[in-house]
């Protein structure tokens, strides 16, 4: 693989084969893919959307296949969009920076594994927030600006198998917890927060070739992996 600058989204493009690859260098997207789809409820009418920022190749596609939502997929990522469409996505290019959608369109958006990656951590949630309904929910998955958060995401999890490559993440942009849910607020989500881990036990029959994919844990920390969700208020 070419050597990129830290965060350099044409990392994507150079392992487009591993998308959906469940031993692959997106193993853990997999894990996490699942994790998030827990916290997408039901759709509660007829035409529910939900809008799933940074999409990839579509991962989050069969976790909510039965939950009733038409779901439309955002990616800057050219090679990973045909991939998410062949799993049922209504795929589109764009930046969570300026999603290309209209005001209090989305029942339900979903930012997994992004936030991290933007440069402007103020206008990707405004965004997200923007596109979300009043009563819609908002569910995103992220990795905390701590000590904690930067060795467990960087110096461990890029030399484990099913970590993310080396160079994928850039420390500098890890989230401030209380600035996202500050900047939440301001958007008229309310957001709870939640640790994330993986299974121990499951990770190692996972490595050992026994298990086809590791659970994600609750735990009460938010300081490394987290999740936030929240719904929005107003009618």
């Amino acid at each position: 693989m070419p050597v990129r600058p830290l965060n350099d989204p044409a990392q994507y493009d150079d392992l487009v084969d591993s998308w959906w690859d469940l031993r692959g260098r997106f193993a853990m997207l997999h894990w996490l893919a699942a994790a998030r789809a827990r916290l997408v409820p039901l759709a509660t009418r007829p035409g529910s959307m939900l809008i799933d920022i940074a999409c990839g190749a579509g991962l989050l596609a069969p976790h909510i296949a039965l939950l009733g939502h038409r779901h439309v997929g955002v990616d800057l990522s050219a090679t990973a969009l045909p991939l998410a469409r062949g799993h049922g996505v209504l795929a589109v290019r764009g930046d969570a920076l300026a999603l290309p959608f209209a005001d209090a369109c989305a029942d339900v958006v979903v930012a997994g594994e992004v936030l991290e990656h933007v440069t402007d951590l103020s206008a990707a949630v405004a965004e997200a927030c923007r596109v979300l309904r009043p009563g819609g929910t908002l569910v995103v998955d992220t990795i905390a600006d701590t000590a904690w958060g930067r060795f467990s995401a960087i110096t461990a999890a890029e030399r484990l198998p099913g970590g993310p490559p080396r160079r994928l993440h850039d420390p500098a942009l890890f989230v401030d917890r209380a600035e996202l849910v500050r900047l939440a607020a301001a958007g008229g989500v309310a957001l709870t927060l939640a640790g994330l881990r993986p299974s121990a036990l499951d990770y190692l029959a996972w490595c050992a070739g026994r298990q086809r994919t590791v659970r994600m844990l609750p735990v009460r920390s938010t300081a490394g992996l987290f999740q936030a969700y929240g719904e929005k208020g107003g009618s």
